[in-house]
Protein backbone atom coordinates (compact mmCIF):
# COMPACT_ATOMS: atom_id res chain seq x y z
CA UNK A 1 0.00 0.00 0.00
CA UNK A 2 1.67 3.22 -1.24
CA UNK A 3 2.88 5.65 1.76
CA UNK A 4 0.06 7.96 0.28
CA UNK A 5 -2.83 6.64 1.99
CA UNK A 6 -1.38 5.70 5.42
CA UNK A 7 -2.81 8.58 6.85
CA UNK A 8 -6.12 8.70 4.93
CA UNK A 9 -7.05 5.45 6.54
CA UNK A 10 -8.98 7.34 9.79
CA UNK A 11 -9.76 4.10 12.22
CA UNK A 12 -11.74 4.59 14.71
CA UNK A 13 -11.41 0.84 15.99
CA UNK A 14 -7.98 -1.14 16.10
CA UNK A 15 -6.91 -2.83 13.44
CA UNK A 16 -5.76 -6.32 14.51
CA UNK A 17 -4.22 -9.26 11.90
CA UNK A 18 -6.82 -11.44 11.82
CA UNK A 19 -4.89 -14.73 11.43
CA UNK A 20 -3.43 -13.43 14.68
CA UNK A 21 -6.54 -14.17 16.19
CA UNK A 22 -6.50 -18.18 17.00
CA UNK A 23 -9.87 -20.40 16.81
CA UNK A 24 -9.20 -21.37 19.99
CA UNK A 25 -6.70 -20.96 22.54
CA UNK A 26 -5.01 -22.63 25.49
CA UNK A 27 -6.64 -22.10 28.68
CA UNK A 28 -3.54 -20.22 30.14
CA UNK A 29 -3.04 -17.98 26.93
CA UNK A 30 -1.39 -15.01 27.99
CA UNK A 31 -3.35 -12.21 25.66
CA UNK A 32 -0.83 -9.01 25.27
CA UNK A 33 -2.13 -5.56 23.90
CA UNK A 34 0.40 -3.59 22.02
CA UNK A 35 0.60 -0.17 21.46
CA UNK A 36 1.03 1.58 18.01
CA UNK A 37 0.77 5.12 16.81
CA UNK A 38 0.31 4.73 12.98
CA UNK A 39 -2.49 3.67 10.98
CA UNK A 40 -2.96 0.26 8.75
CA UNK A 41 -0.61 -0.60 6.25
CA UNK A 42 2.57 1.94 7.38
CA UNK A 43 5.64 -0.15 7.44
CA UNK A 44 5.62 -0.18 11.74
CA UNK A 45 1.84 -0.97 11.66
CA UNK A 46 2.71 -4.39 9.01
CA UNK A 47 6.01 -5.12 11.34
CA UNK A 48 4.12 -5.46 14.22
CA UNK A 49 1.14 -7.17 13.14
CA UNK A 50 3.71 -9.90 11.42
CA UNK A 51 5.48 -9.84 14.63
CA UNK A 52 2.30 -10.62 16.74
CA UNK A 53 1.34 -12.98 14.49
CA UNK A 54 4.49 -15.24 14.32
CA UNK A 55 4.84 -14.93 18.21
CA UNK A 56 1.01 -16.31 18.57
CA UNK A 57 2.12 -19.13 16.17
CA UNK A 58 5.73 -19.87 17.25
CA UNK A 59 4.08 -20.43 20.56
CA UNK A 60 0.69 -22.02 19.75
CA UNK A 61 -0.91 -19.65 21.77
CA UNK A 62 0.49 -19.29 24.51
CA UNK A 63 1.13 -15.87 23.99
CA UNK A 64 -1.74 -13.98 22.13
CA UNK A 65 -0.39 -10.57 20.52
CA UNK A 66 -2.75 -7.67 19.67
CA UNK A 67 -1.73 -4.66 17.78
CA UNK A 68 -3.98 -1.75 18.54
CA UNK A 69 -3.28 0.97 16.16
CA UNK A 70 -3.57 4.35 15.64
CA UNK A 71 -2.63 5.05 19.70
CA UNK A 72 -6.10 4.16 20.37
CA UNK A 73 -4.77 3.25 23.96
CA UNK A 74 -3.30 6.98 24.31
CA UNK A 75 -0.63 9.10 23.21
CA UNK A 76 3.27 7.90 23.66
CA UNK A 77 3.78 9.67 26.73
CA UNK A 78 0.58 7.78 28.25
CA UNK A 79 1.87 4.60 26.60
CA UNK A 80 5.38 4.56 27.99
CA UNK A 81 4.35 4.42 31.05
CA UNK A 82 1.68 1.87 30.45
CA UNK A 83 3.86 -0.68 29.13
CA UNK A 84 6.24 0.37 32.35
CA UNK A 85 3.95 -0.42 34.71
CA UNK A 86 2.55 -3.66 32.55
CA UNK A 87 -0.69 -2.52 31.79
CA UNK A 88 0.22 -2.99 27.79
CA UNK A 89 2.68 -5.71 27.08
CA UNK A 90 4.47 -4.45 23.65
CA UNK A 91 5.15 -0.77 21.86
CA UNK A 92 6.63 0.66 19.00
CA UNK A 93 8.33 4.00 20.50
CA UNK A 94 10.24 6.31 19.16
CA UNK A 95 12.92 7.35 21.10
CA UNK A 96 12.43 11.10 20.92
CA UNK A 97 9.70 11.28 23.32
CA UNK A 98 11.49 8.62 25.87
CA UNK A 99 14.24 11.44 26.78
CA UNK A 100 12.09 12.47 29.93
CA UNK A 101 11.63 8.79 31.14
CA UNK A 102 15.60 7.18 29.58
CA UNK A 103 17.97 10.26 30.40
CA UNK A 104 20.45 8.34 27.79
CA UNK A 105 18.00 8.25 25.20
CA UNK A 106 18.27 11.98 24.57
CA UNK A 107 21.54 11.45 23.19
CA UNK A 108 20.10 9.86 19.83
CA UNK A 109 18.06 13.44 19.65
CA UNK A 110 21.22 15.15 19.38
CA UNK A 111 21.59 16.67 15.37
CA UNK A 112 23.75 14.90 13.25
CA UNK A 113 24.47 12.28 15.94
CA UNK A 114 24.50 9.32 13.25
CA UNK A 115 26.14 10.35 10.18
CA UNK A 116 23.80 8.37 7.70
CA UNK A 117 20.85 5.84 8.86
CA UNK A 118 23.33 2.95 8.16
CA UNK A 119 25.28 4.31 10.75
CA UNK A 120 22.34 4.63 12.96
CA UNK A 121 21.66 0.31 12.23
CA UNK A 122 25.56 -0.34 12.93
CA UNK A 123 25.23 1.25 16.34
CA UNK A 124 22.01 0.66 16.97
CA UNK A 125 22.41 -3.35 16.47
CA UNK A 126 25.90 -3.48 18.44
CA UNK A 127 27.05 -2.96 22.17
CA UNK A 128 26.03 0.33 21.91
CA UNK A 129 22.65 -0.09 21.33
CA UNK A 130 22.46 -2.71 23.89
CA UNK A 131 23.95 0.31 26.20
CA UNK A 132 20.54 2.42 25.59
CA UNK A 133 18.86 -1.35 26.01
CA UNK A 134 20.27 -1.32 29.17
CA UNK A 135 19.17 1.84 30.04
CA UNK A 136 15.52 1.24 29.14
CA UNK A 137 15.25 -1.85 30.80
CA UNK A 138 16.13 0.08 34.15
CA UNK A 139 13.13 1.31 33.88
CA UNK A 140 10.84 -2.03 33.62
CA UNK A 141 11.17 -1.47 29.46
CA UNK A 142 12.75 -4.43 27.30
CA UNK A 143 14.05 -3.18 23.93
CA UNK A 144 14.52 -6.62 22.03
CA UNK A 145 14.72 -4.48 18.26
CA UNK A 146 14.81 -1.41 16.83
CA UNK A 147 13.21 0.15 13.74
CA UNK A 148 13.48 2.63 11.88
CA UNK A 149 12.04 6.41 11.20
CA UNK A 150 14.38 7.66 8.54
CA UNK A 151 16.14 10.96 8.66
CA UNK A 152 14.34 14.16 9.03
CA UNK A 153 15.57 17.18 6.98
CA UNK A 154 14.10 20.61 6.28
CA UNK A 155 11.63 21.87 3.77
CA UNK A 156 10.10 25.40 3.56
CA UNK A 157 8.22 27.58 1.08
CA UNK A 158 10.25 29.99 0.52
CA UNK A 159 13.87 29.01 -1.03
CA UNK A 160 16.28 26.06 -1.25
CA UNK A 161 18.49 25.31 2.04
CA UNK A 162 22.02 24.62 1.09
CA UNK A 163 24.36 26.15 3.72
CA UNK A 164 23.11 27.30 7.30
CA UNK A 165 22.52 30.97 5.80
CA UNK A 166 19.37 30.05 4.23
CA UNK A 167 17.89 29.16 7.38
CA UNK A 168 18.22 32.77 9.26
CA UNK A 169 15.37 34.33 9.69
CA UNK A 170 12.91 31.07 8.50
CA UNK A 171 10.07 30.56 11.47
CA UNK A 172 10.75 26.32 11.74
CA UNK A 173 8.37 24.44 13.15
CA UNK A 174 9.87 22.05 15.76
CA UNK A 175 9.18 18.62 18.15
CA UNK A 176 8.49 19.87 21.76
CA UNK A 177 11.97 19.56 22.73
CA UNK A 178 14.87 21.76 23.60
CA UNK A 179 17.37 20.11 21.70
CA UNK A 180 15.27 20.85 18.56
CA UNK A 181 14.52 24.28 19.90
CA UNK A 182 18.50 24.94 19.94
CA UNK A 183 18.98 23.31 16.53
CA UNK A 184 17.24 26.11 14.51
CA UNK A 185 18.30 28.42 16.52
CA UNK A 186 21.90 27.39 16.57
CA UNK A 187 21.49 27.85 12.60
CA UNK A 188 19.63 31.50 12.90
CA UNK A 189 15.89 30.43 12.49
CA UNK A 190 13.53 30.88 14.59
CA UNK A 191 12.27 27.49 16.16
CA UNK A 192 8.26 27.63 16.47
CA UNK A 193 7.33 24.37 18.78
CA UNK A 194 3.95 23.18 17.29
CA UNK A 195 1.45 20.38 17.71
CA UNK A 196 1.85 18.24 14.19
CA UNK A 197 -1.64 18.56 13.32
CA UNK A 198 -1.64 22.48 13.05
CA UNK A 199 1.63 22.38 10.21
CA UNK A 200 -0.20 22.26 7.11
CA UNK A 201 -2.49 25.30 7.89
CA UNK A 202 0.32 27.18 9.71
CA UNK A 203 2.34 26.52 6.51
CA UNK A 204 -0.43 27.63 4.05
CA UNK A 205 -1.19 31.21 5.69
CA UNK A 206 2.54 31.86 6.67
CA UNK A 207 2.47 31.65 10.43
CA UNK A 208 5.35 29.35 9.91
CA UNK A 209 7.90 29.54 6.63
CA UNK A 210 8.76 26.05 6.94
CA UNK A 211 9.63 22.21 9.13
CA UNK A 212 11.57 19.46 9.59
CA UNK A 213 10.36 15.87 8.95
CA UNK A 214 11.33 12.28 6.59
CA UNK A 215 10.06 11.87 3.26
CA UNK A 216 7.02 10.16 4.23
CA UNK A 217 5.61 12.51 7.03
CA UNK A 218 6.32 15.23 4.58
CA UNK A 219 3.93 13.42 1.55
CA UNK A 220 1.47 11.77 3.83
CA UNK A 221 0.62 14.99 5.37
CA UNK A 222 0.35 16.95 2.32
CA UNK A 223 3.05 19.37 3.24
CA UNK A 224 4.18 18.96 0.03
CA UNK A 225 1.17 21.00 -1.34
CA UNK A 226 2.26 24.07 0.70
CA UNK A 227 6.13 23.40 1.29
CA UNK A 228 7.95 23.40 -2.33
CA UNK A 229 11.34 23.20 -1.33
CA UNK A 230 12.95 19.90 0.88
CA UNK A 231 16.54 19.89 1.17
CA UNK A 232 18.23 16.82 2.81
CA UNK A 233 20.17 18.23 5.73
CA UNK A 234 19.13 14.59 7.17
CA UNK A 235 20.12 16.22 10.53
CA UNK A 236 17.84 13.88 12.97
CA UNK A 237 17.93 9.85 12.26
CA UNK A 238 16.32 8.65 15.92
CA UNK A 239 15.60 5.01 15.94
CA UNK A 240 12.71 3.55 17.76
CA UNK A 241 12.36 0.19 19.57
CA UNK A 242 9.89 -3.03 19.64
CA UNK A 243 9.69 -2.95 23.96
CA UNK A 244 8.25 -5.28 25.74
CA UNK A 245 7.03 -4.35 29.25
CA UNK A 246 9.39 -6.29 31.92
CA UNK A 247 6.87 -7.85 33.94
CA UNK A 248 5.64 -9.20 30.91
CA UNK A 249 8.81 -10.29 29.79
CA UNK A 250 9.77 -12.10 32.73
CA UNK A 251 6.77 -13.86 32.85
CA UNK A 252 8.04 -15.72 30.19
CA UNK A 253 9.68 -18.80 29.72
CA UNK A 254 13.03 -18.87 28.96
CA UNK A 255 12.14 -20.63 25.31
CA UNK A 256 9.37 -18.63 25.10
CA UNK A 257 11.55 -15.56 25.31
CA UNK A 258 14.07 -16.70 22.95
CA UNK A 259 10.97 -16.84 20.33
CA UNK A 260 9.66 -13.56 21.17
CA UNK A 261 13.31 -11.82 20.62
CA UNK A 262 13.77 -13.69 17.63
CA UNK A 263 10.59 -12.60 16.05
CA UNK A 264 11.00 -9.26 17.62
CA UNK A 265 14.25 -9.11 14.78
CA UNK A 266 12.62 -10.13 12.08
CA UNK A 267 10.11 -7.30 12.49
CA UNK A 268 13.01 -5.03 12.93
CA UNK A 269 14.51 -6.45 9.70
CA UNK A 270 10.77 -6.52 7.70
CA UNK A 271 10.16 -2.81 9.17
CA UNK A 272 13.22 -1.37 7.55
CA UNK A 273 13.00 -2.88 3.97
CA UNK A 274 9.46 -1.42 4.05
CA UNK A 275 10.50 1.72 4.93
CA UNK A 276 13.28 2.08 2.28
CA UNK A 277 10.28 1.13 0.02
CA UNK A 278 7.79 3.55 1.48
CA UNK A 279 10.47 6.49 1.07
CA UNK A 280 10.99 5.75 -2.03
CA UNK A 281 7.24 5.80 -3.08
CA UNK A 282 6.95 8.97 -0.57
CA UNK A 283 10.08 10.81 -2.94
CA UNK A 284 8.54 10.12 -6.43
CA UNK A 285 5.02 11.56 -4.92
CA UNK A 286 6.58 14.88 -4.14
CA UNK A 287 8.80 14.95 -6.56
CA UNK A 288 5.90 14.50 -9.40
CA UNK A 289 3.76 17.04 -7.43
CA UNK A 290 7.12 19.66 -8.17
CA UNK A 291 8.61 19.59 -5.04
CA UNK A 292 12.13 21.42 -4.99
CA UNK A 293 14.47 18.44 -3.88
CA UNK A 294 18.19 19.60 -3.56
CA UNK A 295 21.46 17.56 -1.86
CA UNK A 296 23.19 18.73 0.72
CA UNK A 297 26.49 17.77 -0.47
CA UNK A 298 28.45 19.04 2.36
CA UNK A 299 26.62 19.00 6.01
CA UNK A 300 30.09 20.59 8.10
CA UNK A 301 28.97 23.84 8.13
CA UNK A 302 25.49 22.78 9.84
CA UNK A 303 27.19 20.10 11.98
CA UNK A 304 29.79 23.11 13.20
CA UNK A 305 26.71 25.15 13.91
CA UNK A 306 25.80 22.35 16.54
CA UNK A 307 28.78 22.60 18.44
CA UNK A 308 27.18 25.17 20.94
CA UNK A 309 24.02 22.51 22.02
CA UNK A 310 26.68 20.07 21.88
CA UNK A 311 28.50 21.74 25.04
CA UNK A 312 25.21 22.85 26.60
CA UNK A 313 24.00 19.10 26.58
CA UNK A 314 27.49 18.12 27.79
CA UNK A 315 27.64 20.67 30.25
CA UNK A 316 23.93 19.22 31.92
CA UNK A 317 24.75 15.70 31.08
CA UNK A 318 28.46 15.07 31.88
CA UNK A 319 27.59 11.38 32.42
CA UNK A 320 26.77 10.99 29.17
CA UNK A 321 29.54 12.75 26.85
CA UNK A 322 31.71 9.11 26.46
CA UNK A 323 28.30 7.79 25.06
CA UNK A 324 28.21 10.29 22.74
CA UNK A 325 31.96 10.64 21.89
CA UNK A 326 31.88 6.88 21.22
CA UNK A 327 28.68 6.71 18.81
CA UNK A 328 30.66 9.86 16.91
CA UNK A 329 33.46 7.68 16.20
CA UNK A 330 32.03 4.54 15.47
CA UNK A 331 31.97 5.20 11.89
Amino acid sequence: MPIKKFVNQAVLVTAVSGSVIALSLPAQAENWRGWNIHPPGYPNTIALEAFAESVSERTEGRIHPQVYNNAVLGDQPDAIEQTRNGALDFANFNMGPMGPIVKETNVLSLPFIFSSVDHMHEVMDGEIGQRFADALAEKNLIALSWFDSGARSLYNTSRPINSPEDVKGLKVRVMNNDLYVEMIEALGGNATPMAYGEVYQSLKTGVIDGAENNYPSFQSSNHYEVSKYYSLTEHLIIPECLCIAKASWEALSPEDQEIVREEAIKASEMQRRLWVKGSQESREIVLDAGVNINEVGDKSAFQEKMQPVYAEFIEENPDLESLIEDIRSSH
